[in-house]
């Protein structure tokens, strides 16, 4: 396996955890870094938060160490704020800055923001050409298709970002409209990668061990981005299969997340907060209505943990 270099970066392996609003903060990453995820990216940081204040902005930018190469998302639709968010977070030294071209999300995209900057490539060069004359840190962007079906511009949207001094290209292979839905289009990845110089991070439709190799072999891309897949299978960093988890092992990784979870946002807001992601870790063992309810209803860690443990006993029988 050839070590993947990002400007100044050297990847330890060809594995990267997806940034992904809401999913990836620090406790998450943390876990993820330990199982080889080879980079950590923020959620994406909105400009305006940064410039103006917003009360849950600090732990959006909490990280350590232990997560590096640590990259920052910005997110914005305004060239300027994009630039002087970044000069106010470059004093919290991150390893590179990542541009937002791939949230569809309407609150986002519709604003012109995230997927939405796809409409305006003109801004996008002018985003990735601010930053990258600006900061000494290599500068990546993870872009989608295109807007729609009808209107897929990746190819000259990704030869944008190479021109203007990028060092890396990550490519969601689906368009703003498809969201999450339908199918990645792994061919329009190595059509990328054919078309640039640059490392190409190839994401979309990577749900198990097997799905690594062959979007590589498909594509020919530099390196994998996992999201959704990776919150069920975090262990996939590692290149094992959920199935090959036990109970035991489970048990012990989801007291572990929820202890971070707890530590990092305080007992109440972190059990909360925890129940996005446990709902995705019960998944394999597809508990009954009732059962689930309780669990994601739970209002102590104890209470969790025993409930959660009784699940994988039931399904272990």
């Amino acid at each position: 396996m050839c070590a993947l270099v990002i400007g100044n970066i050297q990847l330890a392996n060809d594995l990267i955890l997806a940034p992904m609003d809401g999913y990836t903060d620090h406790p998450f990453r943390l876990i993820a870094a330990k199982l080889g995820s080879a980079m950590s990216y923020s959620e994406f940081i909105n400009a305006i938060d940064v410039l103006h204040g917003h009360p849950f902005l600090e732990h959006r930018l909490t990280f350590t160490d232990e997560e590096r190469p640590f990259v920052y998302q910005l997110l914005d639709n305004n060239p300027d704020r994009i630039l002087q968010a970044a000069i106010i977070l470059r004093k919290r030294n991150p390893d590179a800055f990542d541009l937002n071209l791939g949230c569809p999300a309407h609150k986002v995209a519709s604003r012109g923001a995230g997927a939405g900057l796809l409409s305006t490539p003109e801004k996008i060069g002018q985003i990735i050409h601010a930053l990258t004359h600006t900061f000494d840190l290599p500068i990546t962007a993870k872009i989608r298709l295109g807007p729609t079906d009808t209107d897929k511009n990746y190819l000259a949207v990704a030869k944008i970002v190479e021109e203007n001094g990028a060092s890396a290209i990550a490519v969601h292979a689906r368009t703003r409209a498809q969201a999450f839905t339908g199918h990645a289009a792994w061919d329009a990845i190595a059509e990328i990668k054919q078309a640039v110089s640059i490392p190409v991070i190839g994401n979309g439709d990577v749900n198990c061990v097997a799905d690594i190799e062959a979007m590589k072999r498909h594509t020919g891309c530099d390196t994998i981005m996992i999201g959704r897949a990776a919150i069920s299978n975090p262990w996939i960093f590692s290149r094992r299969d959920r199935d090959s988890i036990s109970g035991a092992e489970f048990y012990e990784f989801v007291e572990h997340h929820l202890k971070q979870m707890l530590a990092f946002y305080g007992d109440q807001a972190g059990l909360i907060l925890f129940r996005k992601f446990a709902n995705r870790y019960i998944e394999h063992y597809q508990p009954d209505r009732e059962t689930k309810t309780r669990l994601l209803t739970s209002t102590t860690s104890d209470e969790f943990l025993e409930i959660f443990g009784r699940i994988i006993k039931s399904s272990d029988k």
